[in-house]
């Protein structure tokens, strides 16, 4: 039996790093763009310019909304009604699907940003409002959140298709929790990423910062842009699968 994974990154975060190239580079090594989408980050201007090169290397298009708060980029939790937060992301993954319509580019999926991302496994109601505005734009986009997540099965019991995501470039505490980012050894390096990424794939396991195993079932992995060496560590992964005989494609809407 053939065994599929999508590699995921977050695209479109500053203009920096489309004019850089950083971006582009990137880029050639995933299979899905999670693209910034006026939140945390994000403009018609970068959303063009990734969505126009995400089409040129085949990459798959999804929105990466977040909590309006540019001045934090998205990282600290906000007080937000639902009711506004629901009116906020429907306005955040419209306006890429409508910078997307312009290249002849649909979405595919829908991934939450930052403080937003793990606020919907805190908190229902939360998770409850940004499927709400998921299926006020498009019913049919995939919800990617983080494997065994309680967000993702208020998605789907909205009737929400859900792909489970994994992350390859950062340290799993034995709860399942990524290591803080403060913490040593909570990034990993380009050999340690691939080897997990490879571990998820193939075993649906990764080595806890204490050295036991966790068992993580996903069907993205994901990469962070932000991560030094990124476009290195992806190429490395994305090797490293296809060697294994992983076949590695994007989410299919």
């Amino acid at each position: 039996m053939e065994t599929f994974i999508d590699i995921n990154a977050d695209m479109g975060e500053s203009a920096e790093a489309l004019a850089s190239g950083a971006d582009f580079e990137l880029m050639r090594y995933i299979t899905s763009a999670n693209v910034a989408c006026g939140g945390h980050a994000g403009d018609d201007s970068t959303m063009s310019q990734t969505v126009a090169a995400a089409k040129k290397l085949n990459v798959a298009v999804g929105a990466h909304p977040s909590y309006p708060d540019r001045a934090n980029f998205g990282r600290l939790e906000s007080a937000m009604a639902p009711v506004a937060l629901e009116s906020s992301v429907r306005e955040q993954i419209a306006a890429l699907a409508a910078v997307a319509e312009r290249f002849g580019v649909r979405l595919v999926h829908v991934k939450p940003h930052g403080s937003l991302y793990h606020a919907t496994n805190k908190d229902r109601e939360i998770a409850l409002a940004v499927g709400r505005a998921v299926q006020a734009v498009d019913p049919q986009l995939i919800m990617v959140g983080q494997a065994g997540a309680p967000a993702l099965e208020a998605w789907r019991g909205m009737g929400l298709r859900c792909a489970t995501e994994a992350f390859a470039d950062r340290a799993y505490e034995p709860d399942g929790t990524l290591r803080k980012r403060t913490l040593p050894n909570a990034l990993l390096d380009t050999e340690r990423a691939a080897q997990q990424a490879l571990g998820i794939a193939l075993n649906h396991k990764v080595v806890a910062s204490d050295g036991s195993g966790l068992r993580v079932v996903a069907q993205t992995i994901c990469i962070h842009s932000d991560t030094p060496g990124a476009a290195a560590i992806a190429r490395k992964i994305k090797a490293g699968l296809k060697a294994a005989g992983v076949q590695v494609r994007a989410l299919a809407i």
